[in-house]
C-alpha cells in the first residue's frame, strides 16, 4: 500500500474513533483535553522533536537548557490546568492531607535543588514535574473520575497506536532507529526510543485488558459487542507493537500487572490479604531462585544475557562516581556536568539514565530520597488495597499498576522528570476526597437559589404591593 493511502486511511480511522467517542453519552468536561494533550506529548515526542522530525530545526540548545518551545508548551498546559483546578475550588490542604507521602517527596525534591551543581536546571525540571499532579487532579475532580480515566486512556490510544503502526510500516525514517553497537534496526513508532514505545504499550495494554474485563460484565447489547470488538482490536494492535519494540522490561511488567489483575478477580481470593499474597509470592520466588536459578532461566527465555544488555555494568560505573550517599547529587542533577562527561567518555552510546528507577533516585536524592520513594510506593499500594473494598474494579486496576510500576523500574527509569508511566502512577496514587466540582457547583447553585428565595419572601412581606400602574410597566 502506498504511504499516502495508508496515511489517509489512518487519519480517517482516528477521526472515526474520536467521532464515535464524542457521540457517546459520557459525563466529562472539555477540561479533559488538557491532560490528554499532556499525555500525548509524553507518550510520543516533545514539540521541538516533532518539528525536527519534519525538518524544522528548533530542538534543544543544550542538555541543561532544553528547548524554549517545549518549556512554553508545558507552561501553557500547566497554567491552563491550574486555572481549571482554581475554578473547581480544589483545596491544597485537602491534597496534602490525603497524600502525605507524595507531599513529602515533592518537598524533599525541592530541597534537593539547594545542593545541586545546577540549581536553576533542577528548579526548571521540578516545576515541570508539577504538571503530573496538576493533570491528574483534573481527571480526579471530574464528576465521574472513572469515566474521565477511561476517556483519557482511550483517546490517547486512538492516536498513539495507529500512528505508531503507520510510522513503523510506512515511514521507517520516522518510526525506526539503529543500534549504536550492532547497527541493527529497531522500531520506535510514535516515540524516539524503543523502550519508550514499550512503556506506551505497557500503559495502554494494561488498561485495555482491564477495560475488557469491565466490558464483559455488561449486559448483552449492541453497544457491548461493539466495545468488545474495539477493545480486542486495540489489544491485538498493542501486542503487535510489543513484538516490534522488543522491550522486555515493559512486556514483563505489563504481563505481571495483568496477572495480578486477573488473580484478584478469582472468587477464592480474599481481598484483604492481597499484601500477604504478594509477600508469599516473593518468598516463593526467592526459594525457587536459590534452588533452580529461575531468574537466569527467565533471562535466557527472553533472549537476554546476565548483564541485562550492559545495565549491570552501568550500575557499577555510576556507583563509582562520588556523591553524597545521604543527599545525592541534587534533584535531576546526576546526569549533568562532569559526571555526565565521565559516563559518556566510557559509554559511547551516551546514556542519560541509570536504567534502574531506584538507583536513579539514589543518585539524585540519596538514601533519604530513596526511603521516601519507597514510602510513596507503599502508600500507593495501601490506598489501592483499601480501594478494593470500596470499588473493587478500580481497586484492582490500581493494585496491578502499582505492581507493574515497581517491576518496570528494576531495569528502566520511570521515577524521573517527564515520564508517561510516572504520570499514570499519579492517576492511581493521588487521592482527593473533596466532593467533585460538578456536585459542589450544583450545591452552591441550590444554596444561592434558596437564599434568593428567602430574600424575596421577606422582601414581599415588608414592601408594599405594587400599584396597577407599576404592574403594567413591569409587564
Amino acid at each position: 500500500m502506498p504511504p499516502l493511502v495508508a496515511t489517509l486511511l489512518t487519519l480517517g480511522f482516528i477521526v472515526f474513533l474520536f467521532r464515535r467517542d464524542i457521540r457517546e453519552k459520557f459525563n466529562v468536561t472539555g477540561a479533559l483535553w488538557i491532560p490528554l494533550v499532556w499525555m500525548l506529548i509524553i507518550c510520543s515526542r516533545q514539540p521541538s522533536e516533532w518539528l525536527n522530525t519534519f525538518g524544522i530545526g528548533l530542538g534543544a540548545t543544550s542538555l541543561e537548557e532544553g528547548s524554549p518551545l517545549d518549556a512554553c508548551v508545558y507552561f501553557a498546559l500547566m497554567a491552563a490546568g491550574a486555572y481549571v483546578l482554581g475554578k473547581r475550588r480544589v483545596q491544597l490542604s485537602e491534597i496534602i492531607r490525603n497524600n502525605q507521602w507524595l507531599t513529602i517527596f515533592f518537598f524533599y525534591c525541592f530541597l534537593a535543588i539547594l545542593w545541586s551543581d545546577f540549581p536553576l536546571v533542577g528548579f526548571k525540571r521540578w516545576i515541570k514535574v508539577l504538571g503530573h499532579p496538576i493533570m491528574a487532579l483534573i481527571v480526579l475532580t471530574e464528576s465521574d473520575p472513572g469515566e474521565a480515566l477511561t476517556r483519557l486512556m482511550k483517546r490517547c490510544a486512538y492516536i498513539v497506536v495507529p500512528i505508531s503502526i503507520l510510522f513503523i510500516k510506512y515511514y521507517p525514517q520516522w518510526g525506526r532507529g539503529f543500534s549504536y553497537w550492532t547497527g541493527e534496526a529497531y522500531n520506535t513508532g510514535i516515540t524516539l526510543d524503543k523502550n519508550a514505545l514499550g512503556a506506551d504499550c505497557l500503559i495502554l495494554g494494561y488498561y485495555f485488558f482491564w477495560h475488557l474485563l469491565e466490558t464483559r460484565r455488561l449486559e448483552r447489547s449492541r453497544e457491548r459487542r461493539n466495545e468488545l470488538l474495539l477493545t480486542t482490536g486495540f489489544l491485538a494492535a498493542i501486542w503487535w507493537l510489543f513484538s516490534m519494540a522488543h522491550s522486555s522490561t515493559s512486556l514483563v511488567s505489563c504481563v505481571l500487572g495483568i496477572v495480578v489483575l486477573a488473580f484478584l478477580g478469582l472468587r477464592f481470593v480474599e481481598r484483604r490479604l492481597i499484601g500477604t499474597y504478594l509477600v508469599c509470592a516473593a518468598i516463593v520466588f526467592l526459594l525457587a531462585q536459590s534452588a533452580f536459578d529461575v531468574w537466569g532461566q527467565f533471562l535466557q527465555f527472553l533472549g537476554k544475557d546476565q548483564t541485562l544488555t550492559d545495565r549491570t555494568a552501568i550500575w557499577h560505573d555510576v556507583l563509582q562516581i562520588p556523591i553524597n550517599p545521604l543527599l545525592g547529587a541534587g534533584f535531576e542533577s546526576f546526569w549533568l556536568g562532569d559526571r555526565l562527561k565521565i559516563m559518556w567518555a566510557k559509554w559511547p552510546y551516551h546514556p542519560n539514565q541509570a536504567h534502574n528507577g531506584y538507583l536513579e533516585t539514589y543518585l539524585n536524592l540519596g538514601l533519604i530520597g530513596l526511603i521516601i520513594l519507597v514510602g510513596v510506593l507503599l502508600a500507593a499500594f495501601r490506598k489501592a488495597r483499601a480501594e478494593l473494598l470500596r470499588n473493587f474494579e478500580f481497586g484492582r486496576f490500581r493494585v496491578g499498576f502499582v505492581v507493574a510500576v515497581m517491576t518496570y523500574n528494576w531495569t528502566e527509569t520511570a521515577f524521573k522528570n517527564i515520564s508517561a508511566i510516572w504520570f499514570v502512577f499519579y492517576l492511581i496514587a493521588l487521592d482527593y476526597q473533596q466532593q467533585p466540582f460538578a456536585a459542589t457547583a450544583r450545591a452552591d447553585e441550590t444554596t444561592r437559589v434558596e437564599a434568593d428565595g428567602d430574600f424575596v419572601a421577606v422582601a414581599n412581606q415588608i414592601s408594599p404591593q405594587p400599584s396597577a400602574l407599576e404592574s403594567g410597566l413591569s409587564a
